[in-house]
């Protein structure tokens, strides 16, 4: 059954893999010299070594900005969902309408809301630099703050349809035999859709790992983030910075797989994989 399920999904897969495998193959040889726009094909790590120090620092605050925008998404998803099957249901569904709003938009409007001369400054009286450095700031709040946002209604949902199929009747179940609240979350709910937490949780992170419009408009001009960095250095004048572009693009990309990687195998220990 398993190699006709992998038949059933081969056309979706091989277009996806063929583009995902060109593009980071290219990337990859660009950034090793092996495919320059000029001269003759030369193997070095130079890309990397030149920005190493960028590099590090890029890759740090990437995984920050991440690692804090999935966990509060996380936060506020897991608990949307839950509460949405308790029967109020107005927050999953406000959420569901930000799912279609690209994050463009959500940047532009995290910037009206929160920038030192933003709708919040204005409502509170505060424009005349009393409100703190949200856009633009040292801690990169906006751009924590847009992401989570965003992707909180992701998880949301996700972990609602989990809850709405399978963890129902284990919670009747539990709730029949006489265990409390607390102890079907604890005991039910929260190890039964785990899987699904951990498959949107990470799905989130390497979106928001990879993304750059958000932290180009909301963020500190330095340091950069990974992807606007490779965006930086990409649209340069001075073609001599494509090698170190593609650098920052396959660090980006180690990154993502890295956690993809990391999210497979803690599925695998789960019973839904089994």
């Amino acid at each position: 059954m398993s190699w006709r399920a992998a038949l059933w999904v081969l056309p979706a897969l091989l277009p996806v893999a063929t583009i995902l495998l060109a593009g980071l193959g290219s990337a990859l040889l660009q950034s090793l010299g092996l495919m320059p726009l000029v001269g003759a094909p030369e193997l070095t790590i130079e890309a990397y070594r030149m920005n190493t120090g960028d590099l590090a620092t890029s890759a740090a605050l990437s995984l920050a900005i991440a690692t804090a925008a999935t966990l509060i998404g996380v936060v506020v998803g897991v608990t949307t969902a839950l509460t949405a099957v308790t029967g109020r249901r107005f927050a999953l569904w406000a959420g569901t309408l930000t799912v279609p709003v690209p994050h463009l938009i959500g940047a532009a409007t995290m910037g009206l809301l929160l920038a030192d001369s933003g709708l919040l400054a204005r409502l509170f009286g505060l424009s005349e630099g009393g409100w703190p450095a949200l856009v633009g700031g040292r801690w990169w709040i906006a751009v924590v703050l847009e992401y989570a946002w965003k992707e909180s209604a992701f998880i949301a949902l996700v972990v609602a349809a989990v809850l709405a199929t399978r963890v129902a009747a284990y919670d009747d179940t539990a709730a029949v035999l006489g265990a409390s609240r607390r102890a079907r979350l604890r005991l039910v709910t929260f190890p039964l859709i785990r899987p699904a937490v951990v498959a949107a949780a990470t799905i989130s992170f390497t979106y928001t790992l990879g993304s750059y419009e958000v932290a180009l408009l909301l963020g500190r001009v330095y340091p950069e983030p990974l992807p606007v960095l490779a965006i930086r250095l990409f649209t340069s004048v001075e073609l001599a910075t494509r090698p170190q572009a593609a650098a920052a693009a396959v660090v980006t990309a180690v990154l993502a797989l890295l956690a993809v990687a990391g999210a497979l195998m803690m599925l695998r220990r789960s019973a839904v994989w089994r």
